[in-house]
Order: structure tokens, then sequence, then C-alpha cells
């Protein structure tokens, strides 16, 4: 593994590109200068703040930062797997494997605090990343010193790593050595403030426990101000790892143009993109990055370049025409007509003329001939929806067509060849309509050549937030309105909600919510559900309280006290409602706005959080009645 002189260049315009990539939000401002010295410890995000972004879904074995799928891992398990890597590939290598893994890690949690909180101080979001790594549970991070000039880019840090995760396990496994052992954990700090500032920042362990040091001292410095910067991008293998990115580094999502990545091989075309700032309508786009939802666009990729019938199962609402349309756009046809009829709503007397076509006066009506779906698919694909619903005697005909290539008009003496491929999808059990003599076996043989089952909106959870942030930018241009985003509450409702109606119903509450709330405002939980949805609360997240304990609540759940006269107390994350059986709503919310304040000691963004809202709605409200706030 030969070392190798890196362009700093070529880093730092990598690391520009992988900070570019905020996620669900559009794509922030740059981040300016500053300096640690002096700051606050309320500027957002807090740690309240970060630790709200941690989901938990028991029932379903899944937790969330944010988006983001996460593990609880035994810390003795990741030094057993740390122990194998050394002792079977040997220790630069396994350094180097560990501290890209923390690179990514780092990454992942940057673009987080850049999507979640876009109008951050500098400082706070810098900090946040500490945060992010105690909340982890990897590290507790004490910051001696960081500063960052925005216009030379120059960045310079110093930190205090205590509780080293790492250290325990190598320390268990190999005692105390000569050398420093927090590998992934630098890494982490390099993807991460590599990833927020734009610029290849490297840090190095220049003390540690496993070294016999009394706690771990990191710094971290911009590339061009190491004199050796080699030997640390050498565990990064930086041309490789850093100027191309594998696809945990780049499948977040982009408010802008972006091919997402999906294990295609290199100058293959990828099978969905993300959210496009000038797309027409929401369904040019295919949304996710869920395992389940990469699993169906692996099977998609795989059957694609193939003339095979193709069967796609799943409830309605998954995207099984879009899958389909999908299908054709990147198939050898694609330059083809794509033709879709859903077979439902074709009445039982009129589907041999739809999809075989008809003559001239083969019928009272028919004044011309014209072709049916097939004709009108060859060469192309011809796309049957809901195809259960066919009666047996619209079966059998449709079989005969499939069997023969050739289709014969209503009315018409002569067949008529066709070359399409045949795509079909259903919401019910074939199966069992076959067994049910309701649907014909040799039918159902003829097209489940190749099914691809689409799954359920409830088990791709990790895709909501991006289908979230995809449909409010469509709806926000085609309702011309300028909705900021998500509250908290907002997202984890929508993380817990099981979508019966699954994208298609997702859709239209992320539709009704664009027109209820009000520009200049978030989206909340009651724009949502506003037609009578009932959200579950089968998902729960951290609430930390003011002695810095956490204790897990449901999502959802009301975060108040039923004691009617219940004070409001500074941390807290109880809202009285006091008086509100008595005083009208707008005196009451004025009476509790005031209240906040004087809780917060008029901060505004402290007020909030005791309220359980964003700054943003406490600041429109505190407008409108005319409440002023230092």
């Amino acid at each position: 593994m030969p070392r190798q002189r890196v362009s700093l260049a070529d880093l730092n315009r990598t690391a520009t590109r992988q900070a570019g990539m905020p996620g669900l939000a559009a794509e922030p401002e740059a981040l300016g200068g500053f300096d640690t010295v002096g700051v606050s410890q309320h500027a957002h995000p807090t740690v309240a703040d970060i630790s709200e972004c941690l989901f938990f879904s028991p029932g379903d074995g899944r937790i969330w930062m944010q988006d983001q799928r996460m593990i609880l891992l035994h810390s003795e398990a990741l030094g057993s797997l740390r122990r194998e890597l050394i002792d079977s590939i040997g220790l630069d290598k396994a350094r180097g494997l560990l501290t890209r893994a923390g690179y990514v890690s780092g990454a992942r949690d940057a673009r987080l605090v850049r999507q979640q909180w876009p109008n951050a101080e500098p400082t706070a979001a810098a900090i946040a990343g500490t945060r992010l790594h105690a909340l982890e549970g990897v590290v507790q991070v004490e910051v001696v010193h960081a500063r960052y000039n925005a216009d030379t880019g120059a960045y310079e840090g110093e930190f205090l790593w205590h509780n080293s995760s790492e250290d325990d396990e190598h320390i268990a496994a190999y005692g105390v050595g000569g050398s420093p052992a927090c590998w992934m954990q630098v890494g982490y700090a390099t993807g991460y403030v590599s990833t927020l500032f734009g610029r290849m920042i490297v840090f190095r362990e220049v003390e540690c426990r496993s070294s016999g040091a009394a706690h771990c001292r990191v710094v971290g410095k911009s590339a061009e101000l190491w004199e050796d910067p080699e030997q640390d991008l050498f565990f990064l293998n930086a041309q490789d790892f850093v100027g191309a990115p594998p696809a945990s580094l780049v499948d977040g999502v982009q408010g802008k143009a972006r091919t997402s990545y999906l294990g295609v091989p290199p100058g293959k075309k990828a099978l969905h993109t993300t959210a496009q700032v000038a797309e027409p309508t929401a369904h040019a786009t295919m949304v996710g990055a869920s395992s389940a939802f990469n699993a169906a666009c692996h099977m998609l990729q795989r059957v694609a370049p193939t003339a095979a019938t193709v069967l796609f199962t799943g409830e309605s609402g998954v995207g099984k025409e879009m899958f389909a349309s999908m299908l054709h756009r990147i198939s050898p046809r694609k330059e083809q007509p794509f033709v879709a009829i859903n077979c439902a709503a074709i009445p039982e007397t009129l589907v041999e003329s739809e999809l075989f076509g008809v003559e001239r006066g083969a019928y009272t009506g028919a004044g011309t001939s014209r072709p049916g779906r097939f004709e009108r698919a060859h060469g192309g694909t011809l796309f049957l929806d809901e195809i259960g619903t066919l009666s047996l005697v619209a079966q059998g005909k449709l079989l005969r067509a499939l069997q023969e290539g050739e289709v014969e008009r209503v009315g018409g003496t002569r067949t008529v060849r066709v070359d399409v491929r045949l795509v079909a999808a259903t919401n019910v059990d074939l199966r069992q309509a076959v067994r049910e003599g309701t649907f014909r076996e040799d039918l159902f043989y003829r097209l489940n050549v190749f099914p691809i089952h689409l799954p359920p909106l409830r088990d791709r959870r990790d895709d909501i937030p991006l289908l979230m942030s995809h449909f409010l930018a469509h709806y926000q241009r085609k309702h011309q309105r300028q909705v900021p985003g998500f509250s908290q509450a907002a997202v984890k409702a929508m993380f817990h909600y099981p979508f019966p109606g699954n994208i298609r119903e997702l859709q239209n509450l992320i539709e009704r919510s664009v027109i209820l709330a009000t520009d200049g405002e978030p989206i909340e939980p009651h724009h949502l559900f506003a037609g009578g949805e009932q959200p579950n609360s089968g998902v729960m997240s951290l609430h930390l309280n003011p002695n810095s304990t956490a204790t897990l609540h449901g999502v959802g759940q009301a975060q108040y006290s039923p004691e009617v006269s219940a004070p409001l107390t500074v941390g807290s994350s109880q809202a009285p409602v006091t008086a509100l059986a008595v005083t009208p709503l707008h005196q009451a919310e004025e009476q509790l706005l005031r209240q906040a304040l004087h809780s917060a000691g008029g901060n505004v963004a402290s007020a909030a959080r005791l309220l359980g809202i964003s700054r943003a709605t406490i600041a429109y409200r505190l407008r409108k009645h005319g409440i002023k706030s230092r």
C-alpha cells in the first residue's frame, strides 16, 4: 500500500462538493468564520435539539438519527471486530478501514446538522459535531479552542477526548502501547469538519490513553497548514476514498439535481434521481434510500435489459406505475412508446376494443378505425395496472395475444403482429385469486416471469423524510407558497404514521399542509393530519431534562401536565393549560406566550422549547400578538 502525495487542491474541491449535500433542505449558504471563545451553550443546535432527532421504534427494530438508520452496538462487539481486523489484515490496513468508516459517520452527521439547522451559527454548527459524538456514545469531547477563517479557509482546533470507547476496547485487547488508537474518532472528526466547511481539514491524535496519556488530545488543521498531511491522508486513502466517495458518502438527498447511487456499475445509468428543482411534476422522479427501496431498484436494474414480462405487486399507492415507467426508461425500448392502462377503469364491454383496437362499423358508434393499446405500444412497453380486475373472458383474450404475439381488432378480419414488452401490476394476491378460481392459472404463470414486490411505506420509513422534502418542493412551486419546512414535531409524527395509503397518501398530506400552513411558518402536525387521520404512537424520542438526564417518550404524546394549574418552569417541557376553559383562545395564547417568555428570561428560542414549538413558530405568534422580545 504505497504512500502517495495527494493534491490538496483536489481534496478541497472534493470536500466542497461533499459539503454541498445538505440532505432534505435546500443547500444552505457556506458557513462563515468563527471562534469558540465565548460560545453560548444555548445557540442552536443545542444538546436538547440534537437529542430530539433520535427516534426509537422498538416494535420494528429500527432507530433513526433524523432520516439516517442507526444501531445500538455493543462496544465489546466492535472491539472484537477491531481485533480480528488487526490480526487478519495488519495494523495499517485495519487502521485505514476504521478511519474511513469514521469519516463516513462524520460526513453523515455534518449533513444532518446542515439540513436540520441551515441557519445555525457557524460556531454552533461546528460544536454540534462534538455533541453528536457524545450522544452516539463514542466519546465526550471537551473543546479547548477552535477557529475558522472563512476568507482564507484556515481552520485550527484543539480538543480533549474523555471516555473514548475505542481506547477502552484497544487497551482491553492489547494493553497500553506506543501509538494512538482512536482511529474511527479521528476519521469522524475529519469527515465532520471537512464536510461542514467544504475543505479538507485533517485531524491528528497527538496524545492518547492507549499510549499512556491521561486523556486523548486531538488537533485539527486545514490540510495545507500541516507540514506532513500525507501520513494522515494515507489512512484515508484520500485519492480513492475522498476523490471518489462511495455510496455511503453521497446517497443523501440534495435540493439540486443529482443522480443517486444504487450500486450501479460505472458507466451505467442509475435507477432513480432525487428531487430536482426544475422538475415539473411530483411523479417524475423516484425517491428513496432505504434497503427495501434499493432492493426493488436492484431487481429493476437486473431485468431492465431483457424482454421478460414483469409483474409488480404491492399495496395501492406504493408506486407501481412509477416503477413500470422507470423500467421502460432504462430498457432498450426507451425510445419507443410507453402505454399504460388501468384495467379496473375499463367497462367489461370495452376491454377488448381498448386492448386490441376496433374497425370502423364494428358496432354502433364505431365511426372510425382505431388501434388498441397493444398496437400503440408496438416496439415499446405496455403497462396493465390492476390486472387482477379483468374478467375471465378478458383474461383468455389477453393470454392468446401474449402467446401468439398478434392481435385482431374488434370487427376486423386480419391479425396484426405486435412486439410489446408486457408489464403488469396488481394489489391483490394473484395466487390466492387462482385458488379461488377468479384468475386464470395459465395467465398467472405467463405474467409471473419476473415478479417485483414493492414494499409499503411503513416498511421503508427511512424514505419518509426524502419523500417529504421532494413533495414539499413540488407543491411549493405548484401552489406558489413559501413554507420553510417541517417542524420537529411534524417530522416525528410522520415517522410513526402507518400510511395506509402509502406514498399517494403521503403526497396528499404534504399538499394539504402546504396549502394550510402560513407562509414563513413551518408545517406542524395539525396541518398534516387535518383530515381525520389518527397517528399511532409506536415511535419514541429522547426528551432531555435540564439536569442532563434523558427520558424516552412516545412521539406525538402530550408533553404537558394534566393538572390545569401546573406552573411553567425554565427548562420544562410542560405547557400549562391555565384559563383555556374560561378565556377566549387568542387571549389564552397571548397569556401563554408571555408566561413562556418570562420563564425563559426573554430568550425566544428557550421559550419555544418550553412550549414544544419551533423558534419560527413562536416568533410568528409573538409578532401576531404584538409581543416584543429581546
